[in-house]
């Protein structure tokens, strides 16, 4: 057998509809199309979204075009490069600390501190998240963490946002 010799299953194909070809060719006058309307014109009908009027698919689910999580928190990110450049051996890290220093542009936004590079100064740091490794780097430097608790506002208020650990603490805290 060869390429030539390859041929679709008998029924597979049948011959395409040649429509507005004549009354006798059963497809003639209308074409199929019915009388008059939208659907009669060329180019005519809604297309592929349209439901009939109901709300279409696309715009009932906010995930697909886009969506903005109104509970969404923020954080200025800061490097531990970013830190080792500019604070000394001893210093305290804030964000006010890190306002002033220009590393972040508001010191009442929530800063969070990622490992990124290498820290050998000796650090008190203070912010609202820590990268397990960033942690882990300024604790093995001989500073210390401690991590500020998150003050929300506005619609953000409304649901306290927590972490896995904190959840199951206040969990452990209920059941006792």
């Amino acid at each position: 057998m060869k390429l030539h010799d390859l041929r679709p299953d008998k029924g597979a194909t049948r011959p395409r509809k040649r429509v507005g070809r004549g009354i006798s060719a059963g497809q003639g006058k209308t074409a199929g199309r019915g009388t008059k309307g939208q659907g009669a014109r060329s180019g005519g009908g809604k297309g592929a979204y349209f439901e009939g009027g109901q709300l279409p698919l696309v715009r009932r689910l906010p995930f697909k075009r886009g969506f903005t999580n109104i509970f969404r928190v923020e954080y200025q990110e800061v490097n531990l490069e970013a830190l080792a450049r500019v604070f000394g051996d001893g210093e305290t890290v804030t964000p006010q600390a890190l306002a002033e220093k220009g590393l972040i542009k508001k010191a009442d936004e929530p800063v969070a501190i990622l490992g990124d590079g290498d820290l050998s100064a000796k650090l008190a740091v203070s912010a609202h998240r820590f990268s397990k490794s960033a942690q882990e780097k300024i604790e093995a430097a001989g500073g210390s963490v401690q991590t500020l608790e998150l003050l929300v506002s506005g619609a953000r208020a409304t649901v306290k946002k927590l972490r896995k650990d904190q959840l199951s603490k206040l969990r452990a805290q209920q059941e006792k």
